[in-house]
């Protein structure tokens, strides 16, 4: 999988001087483009315009669940049934771990940029945020947040061994979000994962969407923008002093 064709990321600049970054990984089947609007609503009350935000595209894989035709995919799902078991088992370590370089460099290139890493975050939603969960907690640099709606910890069983000591984002703040009708990653699935982490030590938190299922709502975007805001605040008074 290393030799994936990858479409560059959509860009969205920041309004104002850019001081920080949000790279968002949307889900299985989808593009960038998919979560353009979420990005709209983020920015609309004038609070993120120091943010530039990042929507990559997966490159186009086969699918096992989806008898093995291509789609828009991180890694490969065996089967979709919304269970804790299934997603557990036999999980696609070759192209998860594909998947994560691509998130490490595209954070590395950021901070070469100029832009330092606790002032960034990543999330996502579904796949998206498995691997926003996954990438952000094992990258080497300390980040300001990380983002996963509707989705689960990668590769679970191994975790604890994967992550690099020292670990930089022990402390770093994670926002999750589920709603507790989603057929596509259980919910019991997201709870399980927020309980492991807490296990391992991590600052984590969940909320709960009642009657969501596999998707977004107005509430969980707002409550997203909130984080952003306290974990990416405005810089320019500073750069004025």
């Amino acid at each position: 999988m290393a030799s994936l064709a990858r479409r560059p990321p959509l860009l969205v600049p920041a309004v104002a001087r850019h001081t920080a970054t949000v790279i968002f990984i949307h889900g299985l089947g989808d593009t960038g483009h998919g979560w353009a609007s979420a990005v709209d609503h983020w920015r609309r009350r004038q609070r993120l315009d120091e943010v530039k935000f990042i929507l990559p595209h997966a490159p186009s894989i086969p699918i096992t669940a989806n008898w093995g035709m291509k789609m828009p995919g991180w890694y490969d799902i065996f089967a979709i049934d919304g269970s804790a078991e299934t997603l557990r088992r036999n999980e696609d370590e070759a192209g998860i771990l594909t998947s994560q370089a691509y998130f490490h460099d595209l954070i590395q290139k950021e901070i070469d940029s100029g832009i330092p890493a606790d002032r960034i975050v990543i999330g996502g939603f579904s796949q998206g945020g498995a691997m926003s969960l996954f990438s952000g907690l094992t990258v080497k640099s300390k980040l300001a947040g990380i983002v996963a709606l509707s989705s689960y910890l990668l590769l679970s069983l191994k975790f604890a061994e994967l992550v690099p000591k020292p670990e930089f984002n022990k402390e770093t703040p994670i926002f999750m979000a589920h709603g507790d009708a989603d057929q596509v990653v259980n919910y019991k699935l997201g709870t399980m994962s927020r309980d492991l982490l807490k296990e391992l030590g991590y600052n984590v938190r969940l909320e709960t969407y009642p009657g969501m299922g596999h998707s977004a709502c107005t509430e969980e975007l707002d409550a997203i923008e909130d984080f952003l805001t306290e974990r990416l605040p405005k810089q320019a008074d500073k750069s004025e002093l």
